[in-house]
């Protein structure tokens, strides 16, 4: 009896975990370049009530007897497909149509996003929202002079403005970086990721549209790659399983109290 209702409470748990990253999932349905989460389930080691034999001259062999003590959590994995890309028009907005992450620097350690809403600070450095400089293959920022009439940033990541001479002048390059396993990320907020031992180190920096890696959409944003139909399915899914498992619970509660009743 107490072994079902513990099983039960297993259940509670994980489906429990699975609607925290269904409702984090859609609280991030429209940030920028968010990738999706995924909980997987797995079984529990099972109690052997009887092992297996194997068939005789006189008899046939039988199947091992056991009972499952329930299911745990087995991963929640970060689904990187590609996200759809949202026109913006706007010079500094680069969406990747493809693989591969920019890479950006606080001074001290790198980090990586698919977040391309960049802008220009006071000394004309590109950097994303929170102040980090964005690289380029070599790990340096890319500075576009502020008295510069114009800049254009091409689909393999060429970096150019028109100074204030009427002359074209490039500014750098924006590179792409890749990974080995790149669902073996870990995310650091505010759009980031940052390396872990099963990632793989970053490999080198490649331009835009070769060795595998993505192009660079000037004036796109990569928009999250959520689907809110599949979501709300998995969130009704989590809720049902929620009440079938308190279900378990309430039963064995029941069988426990008709035992108590047996001696009055």
């Amino acid at each position: 009896m107490l072994r079902s209702m513990y099983s039960s409470i297993s259940g509670l748990k994980n489906f429990q975990q699975k609607l925290d990253v269904t409702s984090n999932n859609i609280s991030n349905v429209n940030t920028f370049g968010f990738k999706k989460g995924r909980a997987t389930f797995s079984d529990m080691v099972s109690q052997q009530i009887a092992g297996a034999t194997g068939p005789t001259d006189t008899r046939g062999g039988s199947n091992p007897r056991q009972v499952g003590l329930g299911a745990q959590l087995s991963s929640i994995d970060t689904i990187h497909t590609q996200g759809s890309l949202q026109n913006t028009n706007r010079e500094l907005d680069l969406g990747i149509s493809g693989d591969g992450f920019f890479r950006v620097n606080d001074g001290e350690q790198d980090y990586y996003t698919r977040a391309g809403n960049f802008y220009l600070d006071a000394e004309g450095d590109i950097v994303n929202s929170n102040g980090m400089y964005l690289n380029d293959g070599d790990g340096e920022t890319i500075n576009i002079p502020t008295n510069a009439r114009s800049f254009s940033i091409g689909s393999d990541g060429t970096v150019n403005y028109v100074d204030d001479g009427g002359e074209l002048q490039e500014a750098g390059q924006i590179s792409l970086i890749q990974f080995p396993n790149p669902e073996g990320l870990q995310k650091a907020g505010n759009n980031l990721y940052q390396e872990t031992d099963n990632s793989g180190e970053p490999e080198d920096p490649v331009v835009p549209g070769e060795g595998g890696s993505g192009q660079l959409v000037a004036g796109t944003l990569e928009m999250s790659n959520v689907d809110l139909s599949e979501e709300f399915t998995e969130m009704i899914v989590a809720q049902r399983g929620f009440q079938a498992n308190t279900r378990g619970i309430t039963t064995a509660d029941e069988i426990l109290q008709e035992l108590m009743n047996l001696k009055r």
